[in-house]
């Protein structure tokens, strides 16, 4: 039953266009200040660490480690009815910003803090690929 209900997707608006049209092409960006060189996620309109408006959108590694996780045992939403339980992970990117995502591959009494992770991408319409991670195969 739940199956044949659509996800919630992404509304992509004019500043976070072009993390969506680089997850299309399954590319993990960021927005990076000219001025300062930090990285910043979610993208915004000036830098938080110096005030910046010279931002640019920046492809990064698509790596990081998990910083915390939750498991969710009730789908807030009737298109997760069949998901549940399922991890939601707060990734910490090697350039410094962290995701919130999903951990594929990976049971969720297997999750550790510090637990590699990679960027993978899930087409889930024309339009729209979601970046989510699985465990770094070692």
């Amino acid at each position: 039953m739940s199956s044949k209900i659509q996800k919630p997707l992404p509304r992509v608006d004019e500043l976070h266009r072009p993390f969506w049209e680089a997850a299309r092409r399954h590319e993990l960006v960021l927005q990076r200040c000219r001025k300062c060189a930090s990285y910043r996620y979610p993208a915004g309109p000036t830098c938080p660490e110096c005030v910046s408006d010279e931002l640019e959108w920046t492809r990064v590694s698509g790596r990081g480690t998990v910083f915390t996780w939750t498991v969710f045992h009730r789908a807030y939403h009737p298109a997760f009815a069949d998901e549940v339980p399922y991890a939601v992970v707060a990734v910490e990117l090697v350039e410094g910003p962290r995701m919130l995502t999903n951990l594929l591959d990976c049971l969720p009494a297997d999750i550790k803090i510090g637990m590699p992770v990679e960027v993978v991408f899930e087409d889930v319409t024309e339009e729209i690929r979601l970046p989510k991670f699985r465990p770094v195969s070692r």
